[in-house]
């Protein structure tokens, strides 16, 4: 597995890394991709002559968008992760409206963890009129095959959040995510000297699927801080086990098989997001042992409220909405037939892809106001419902 190339430049975070990715098409400047976009309006209307006032509203969102051509986002599932649904969509519904275009210039489709429907999906929307896809691949596998139907079509492609290993993907949007895994292990050993009192902690490690590329990933950024414990001794380990397709049910039966195995003996858990820590956290609380330092990611609702409780000890805030402006940035460009120039490079195991990498942030209890509450990622009323809203962290912020 080859990860992140050491010589890439990560782009800043915020509104200027979008800015970042400079137009290159020889001489299709800008003021040409506008007036191309213009004329293909203005051609639409005369063939469309006896359309209705609707039709002319579609061929002045499609100027103001910048080109013709419609953007097709896949994504993977909704059971994995929250996330998807609750972050992903809404976060390029809102990318796209700011960038102009009209809501039959883009799709957004969910494969909903089945790896044929997401072929499907991608078919018909090429079928369509789709001349871009932003693809969250379930596989490496069935994500090239979508990569190399798109690309025999003309259809340009962008991995988004997940790498397409050997695939032939144009461009490639997400985060460092050999960072995350790092941020993970570093604030996994920061909660265990804070919070284990055995000599040698106990501790069990729950990867993501091995199907996916990111949960690789994660895992070298977290084994490079944690195996060294284990190795000399200072922690042990416990068990070490992936969780096929990011299954929360499958990881539950999964972490309560290592409690049986270890007799309830677990101080801490290197869970790779936030529903493999919920599934270790309600195994927990079956026991009556909830409360040991447990890693996650993504920032979910479930995650801080499971922080706020003292169930988890941190959880890894990925700017989504920064990640999908990025990605509706570079989609449009390359809808309106542009060829932007990435500042990194990730290397696929086949080409070195043209990246936009964004850097995550560690969460914990501390800093949950000034990270995803402060960027209105997530609201302290979301957050503390139910039992939670008695918790010390939502009194306070109340």
């Amino acid at each position: 597995m080859r990860s992140t190339s050491r010589a890439l430049r990560v782009l800043a975070v915020g509104t200027t890394l979008a800015l970042a990715l400079t137009a290159c098409g020889g001489d299709d400047g800008g003021d040409d991709a506008t007036e191309a976009s213009t004329d293909a309006a203005a051609t639409d209307e005369a063939t469309d002559a006896a359309t209705t006032e609707a039709a002319t509203e579609a061929s002045e969102a499609m100027t103001e968008g910048g080109g013709d051509g419609m953007i097709a986002v896949l994504l993977p599932d909704s059971a994995s992760s929250s996330r998807w649904e609750t972050d992903d969509r809404p976060g390029f519904e809102a990318a796209f409206a700011d960038l102009g275009l009209s809501e039959d210039q883009y799709q957004i489709l969910n494969a909903e963890g089945d790896a044929t429907n997401q072929q499907n999906q991608a078919e018909q929307a090429i079928t369509n009129g789709a001349n871009v896809l932003v693809m969250t691949n379930l596989d490496s596998g069935s994500g090239a095959t979508i990569i190399d139907n798109a690309k025999a079509q003309g259809v340009s492609v962008i991995d988004y959040d997940r790498l397409t290993l050997d695939g032939d993907a144009d461009y490639y949007v997400s985060f460092d995510n050999e960072a995350v895994g790092r941020l993970q292990g570093e604030t996994l050993v920061e909660c265990v000297d804070a919070q284990v009192e055995a000599e040698t902690p106990a501790v069990a490690v729950l990867n993501g699927s091995p199907t996916d590329n990111n949960a690789t990933l994660f895992k070298n950024g977290y084994d490079g801080v944690i195996n060294p414990l284990f190795e000399d001794g200072t922690w042990t380990e416990v068990d070490d086990q992936s969780v096929p397709d990011w299954d929360n049910q499958e990881a539950l039966v999964i972490f309560e098989q290592m409690l049986t195995a270890a007799d309830g003996n677990i101080d801490a858990v290197l869970a790779a997001n936030d529903g493999l820590a919920n599934a270790a956290v309600q195994a927990l609380l079956s026991r009556d042992q909830a409360g040991i330092p447990i890693t996650g990611q993504d920032a979910t609702v479930e995650g801080l409220q499971n922080i706020a409780l003292g169930y988890q000890c941190m959880t890894v805030y990925k700017a989504i909405t920064q990640e999908t402006q990025a990605a509706a940035e570079l989609a449009v460009a390359l809808m309106n037939g542009e060829q932007p120039e990435a500042e990194a490079t990730v290397d696929n195991g086949s080409k070195e892809v043209p990246s936009v990498l964004l850097e995550p942030t560690a969460v914990t209890v501390d800093n949950i106001m000034d990270t995803v509450v402060a960027d209105g990622f997530r609201s302290v009323e979301e957050i503390c419902t139910g039992d939670v809203a008695e918790t010390d962290f939502c009194q306070e912020n109340a």
